[in-house]
Order: structure tokens, then sequence, then C-alpha cells
């Protein structure tokens, strides 16, 4: 039997069909996005809670000539599959496949790349007035999550685009609160009243006869307006958005694709700042990710039939990630201090916080997604005499570089950043990858920054952190903790100071953090081949040991340097920048290997790594350009 999914090739086809048959198409589409992501991974509660909402968006409006902008992403694959893109779709998060978020790249339906969270307000604001400006007539609809509605940004956009009156539309996608039944019946009711025309006429007419009235007509007037906006206040939970400016409608059954078409047709006949407050349900048509919509938020490849997450390829026993052993320790080190605070923005589970949320609720702190906040947040409690540890994902502590400035680094507090997701992260791409922290921390004062080569140097950095005096940064990725064996006796953590794990005189290899297995594994090769090359674990990124370095360069010819992050402005410019300062006069051959000065597409990690040199074969080939020889990696032949 023929689906109707596959007669969709973009929102036009879908105006042919009736309600009846976009409920059905809500179906396919759910077994769509529940299949691929099943093989892919993905963002899966949330898209399956979306399906309806983005259906009846297309249906009234007409993309892409009026503009859609999904605030993160996280519910736009039903977009994504009705927009030109279905028969791509299993390629999703794939190297060269469609990415994970909207895209500008991929489809003239992506009007605005996206992937962090609290954007879209404002970004539609500012096509709003664009379009304004060069006096086009198209609709903007900016559609946000009620997470995304708690960072900040969002509500500096409602406050200037209620002072604007712009022609706006804020779909808020409420799939959190609770709101009662008797409470949700009222509001429906004046919901559809608000948008009828009638009741509009009717209200300007009434203004029209009392301002009409000698002498006392104005101050009835602003009598009823006063009333009016009492009661709906008392009436509806939307009196907020009113005081910014914004007319609210809601909120009502996301699912419920007659309610929604009804709805968003009279919406769409207004020419006013509106916000439609609709409710759904993460996770809709799979049990599992109703049941468990947070474990199913962003998951990896997992069976349909049980919900269970499949292991990844080639690993036989479970090595705990980066994350696991951030969680463990910081809950040890807890135990020990009781002035340990942690903190996290809205990723208590995907930082590895949720243990010490349930021993020290009253030392846990999630702020939401306010990662501002966060920052000056820590700076406080460090000022209190706390010791707070800001647990985050690379990619999100870019949002709060001037509170580091400003408030952490500039008053040498003791904060201690987490930071977890560094450098590359995979599938979800460049808005997610870790690629900049070394780059843009190093320029600042007073901060220090770490990275461990596994597990159990992961778990010594976090002890001396959190007893220096001083803001430090400690990053490391979303992979194994075990990658690097731990050999021997566990050299302790001194300021700036490397550890070296292999003397070599033809050639040095200096790793910082996980690049220190690929080091490693070069190193290896090289040495049946007959190089001897040396290997050297960074472990700070800044301060650099001068002692340390120059002792150790002492012989070095051809430096090579491995990091997980970019080459602008990253610690293998650090280095070369000390090397230079220390020794002039010194010949060394240098090579910086990093990821190139541009935004990473999306990939698996270990794909991503190897295309862009980040391999033990990558190190080889950098270590035949420097030496001029052709070195063999490859099994000889008999």
């Amino acid at each position: 039997m023929e689906r109707l999914l596959d007669k969709i090739d973009s929102p036009k086809d879908l105006k042919a069909l009736s309600v009846s048959q976009l409920r059905q198409l809500a179906e396919e589409i759910r077994q769509e996005i529940i299949a691929t992501t099943s093989c892919r991974g993905g963002h899966l509660a949330s898209s399956l809670g979306a399906v309806e909402l983005i259906l009846a968006i297309h249906y009234v409006f007409n993309c892409p000539h009026d503009k859609i902008v999904f605030d993160v992403g996280h519910q736009a694959y039903a977009h994504k599959l009705i927009t030109g893109r279905r028969q791509d779709f299993k390629t999703l998060r794939t190297l060269g496949g469609l990415a994970g978020f909207p895209n500008r790249d991929e489809s003239e339906f992506d009007c605005f790349t996206t992937g962090h969270a609290s954007t879209s307000i404002s970004s539609m604001a500012g096509m709003a007035c664009a379009r304004d400006i060069a006096k086009e007539n198209f609709k903007t609809i900016a559609l946000i999550g009620d997470g995304s509605m708690t960072g900040g940004l969002a509500f500096e956009a409602l406050n200037h685009v209620g002072h604007m009156g712009k022609d706006l539309i804020v779909v808020l996608n409420d799939n959190e609160m609770a709101i009662s039944q008797s409470v949700g019946a009222l509001s429906l009711y004046l919901s559809r009243l608000i948008t009828a025309s009638s009741y509009n006429r009717f209200k300007g007419d009434v203004e029209y006869i009392l301002k009409r009235i000698p002498a006392v007509g104005s101050k009835l007037f602003q009598t009823a307006k006063r009333l009016q906006k009492s009661a709906a206040s008392l009436l509806k939970p939307g009196s907020l958005f009113e005081e910014l400016g914004f007319k609210y409608v809601g909120p009502v059954d996301g699912h419920d694709l007659d309610i929604l078409i009804e709805t968003l047709q009279k919406i769409a006949a207004f020419r006013i700042p509106i916000l439609f407050h609709v409710l759904t349900k993460k996770g809709k048509g799979y049990e599992y990710a109703e049941a468990e919509p947070s474990s199913f938020h962003g998951i990896p490849a997992f069976r349909i039939e049980t919900g269970e997450p499949l292991p990844p390829p080639g690993d036989s026993q479970h090595c705990p990630h980066y994350s696991e052993v951030f969680g463990k320790h910081i809950v040890e080190i807890a135990k020990k201090n009781p002035k340990t605070v942690a903190i996290t923005a809205a990723m208590t589970e995907g930082t590895g916080l949720k243990e010490f949320a349930e021993k020290f609720p009253n030392r846990f702190f999630d702020v939401g997604i306010a990662e501002q906040h966060a920052v000056t947040f820590a700076a406080g409690l460090a000022a209190g005499g706390f010791r707070p540890v800001f647990a985050v994902y690379s990619t999100f502590l870019q949002r709060a570089y001037d509170q580091i400035f400003h408030d952490v680094c500039l008053q040498n507090l003791p904060v201690t950043f987490a930071i977890d997701r560094a450098g590359a992260v995979g599938q979800d791409g460049p808005t997610h990858h870790g690629m900049f922290d070394v780059a843009f921390l190093r320029s600042l004062p007073n901060i220090v920054i770490m990275a461990p080569k596994n597990g159990v140097e992961l778990k010594s950095m976090l002890d001396w952190a959190t007893e220096q005096p001083h803001p430090v940064a400690i990053r490391y990725p979303r992979d194994s903790s075990a990658s690097v064996p731990q050999e021997g006796v566990i050299l302790p953590i001194e300021m700036g100071r490397p550890e070296v794990i292999r003397e070599g005189d033809d050639l040095l290899i200096v790793a910082l953090g996980a690049m220190v297995d690929v080091g490693l594994q070069a190193v290896e090769k090289l040495a049946r081949e007959g190089v001897n090359a040396g290997l050297v674990n960074a472990r700070f990124a800044k301060p650099l040991d001068e002692k340390s370095y120059c002792r150790i360069i002492e012989k070095a010819r051809s430096i090579i340097t491995i990091e997980d992050g970019t080459v602008a402005g990253g610690f293998g410019s650090g280095l070369m920048g000390l090397i230079t300062r220390l020794k002039p006069e010194k010949a060394v051959s240098f090579a910086t290997l990093g990821f190139p000065d541009r935004f990473i597409e999306h990939g698996p990690r270990s794909a991503l790594l190897r295309k862009y040199g980040l391999s033990a074969q990558g190190v080889i080939d950098a270590a035949n350009k420097l030496l001029g020889t052709r070195i063999e990696t490859h099994p000889r032949k008999n």
C-alpha cells in the first residue's frame, strides 16, 4: 500500500489533503522518524511531539515565501520530510548526508541555520524588519520550545518585538507545563473568542462608542480597558506576554489538527505580534519515548522493539565515557568538601550530574538554558566562599564569554569549568562541535586550561582544579575515557608541566588531551619503521611551563602538535610561540595538527578525526613532510 508520505515533495502537496489524510500522514511521518533514528540516532522525542504542529503550520502558511525559524531545531525532522528531503532522510546525521538541524545551505525551506537555544525570536524579528523596510509581504513564524523560552535572549527579543509591534507569530511549543483541564478549556474558549473577527470588530465598536461620550468617554474607555486586562490575567496564563505587547492565544492541544489549523488560519489575518501557546507530548507515538522523553531526547541508534540503545560498533565491553567519570568523581569530591557545588544549564544527565543532584540536592543548581547566568551565578558562589563546578558543553560555554571574562577571570575567582563535548562531537555538526574553547579561553588572564589523556587523569585534574585559588577549565571529549592505558606511577599535576611519555631523538610529538592516544599509535608505528619519535602529554593548554619545555625540546629538530580543536589560536600555535620566544636561534620544523579555520561538518567523530588528519596516519603523513622521508606504515609482504 502506497503511503501518503511518498507523494509529499513540498508543503504545497499538503494543501490537497483533507484533515483526516493529514492525520494519516502524521502517523506515517512518525514511523519514518522512528525507523531512521533507530539506525542513525538523533533527536527523537522532540521531533515526534511536534509532527501535527509542523504539518498545520505548513498547511496554513506558504513556505518558503513565508518564513519559519525553528529554535534549536530538535523538532525539525517532520519539516525536513515534507520539504523535498524525504528520499535523503535516511542519510540523516551521516557524513555528507542531511544535517540533524535546519541548515540554510541544505534547503530554501531552512531560512536560518539553528542548533543553539533561544535564537528564533531574535532572528525572526530581524527578518520581519527586513521585510517591512523592503516593503515585502510575507508572514514570519518562530517555533520555540518551552525549554528555549528560559533563555534570556528569548525575553530580550520578546520585549523588543512587543515594543515595535511587528507582524510576527511566536509559536510556543510547550511539552513540559501541566495545565489543569478547566483552565485549558476556558483558555481555549477565550482563544477562539479573541481570534474571531466578530469579537475584534465588537471591541473596536465599543471603543468608538465610549470615546464619543462627552466628558467621561475617554475615562470610561480606560476603566474598561483596565478591567479587561485584570480579568484576562485572572482567567488565562498569558498575561506576561500580553504585558510585553503580544496578543496571547492558547493554550491549545498541539495534536489536534482541526483546532491547530483553525486557530492558525485566524492568527494569520492579524498584523500584530502574536504568541500562540501549544501543548504537545514529547515522544508521542512511540511508547518508550513517551514514558522516558528525556532519555529519548538525543539518542544513539536503538532497537525499535525495546527502545534499548545499540552498542557502538566494535565496543565489546563498555568503557565509561568522560562524562560518566566526571559525574562519579565530582560526587567523591563533594563528599570530602562540603563547599563543593555543581551547576548545569539544563544538561543534568548529559553532563553526568544526575548522581550529584540526587545526593546533594541543596548543592546542585540547574539554571535552565541560561549559560550567561550560570557563569555569573558560579562567580557569586565562589565570591561567597564556595567551590562551584560548572559542567557545560563546549559549544554552549561560548554563549557566556563576557561573563567568563568579567565575572570570573577579572576577579580571579575559583570557578571550575568542566567542559564536556570538547572537540569533534559528531553527528550534531557545526553548531555543536566544541572546536573553539582553547582558542577563546587562552587569551583571558588568570584562567588555567587543562585536558586529560584518559579518565584516571581527569580525576587527578578535578582534584587539583577544585583546590586552586583561580579559575580552571578542564576540557574532554564525548568519547571513551579509557583510550590511553594508565601504566606505572601517576605523576602529580603541577602547574603548566607536561608529562613525557616517551623520549625520542628523530621527532617530538606533543599531544593535548584525547589526542595522546593518536600520538601513541603513531609513535608505535613509527618505531616499527626505525623512526625514534618522542611523545609528550601536554596536560595544559595554558600555562605552558617554560623550564619543562626548554628541556623537552633541547634535542628536537622536528615537532608535531596534535589537538582536538581549531588550530587558529589553539594549543599548537601557543607552543610554537613559546619555542620561538625561548629558543629564537633554534631551527625547528613545526607542524600543528588540528581542525582547520572553518566550520566542520557533521559526521561520526572517528570519521571526522580521520578526514582532518587527527589519526595515526595523519601524524605519520606530517612526519613524512617534516623529516623529508617516506615512512611506510603498511605491513611488508614476504
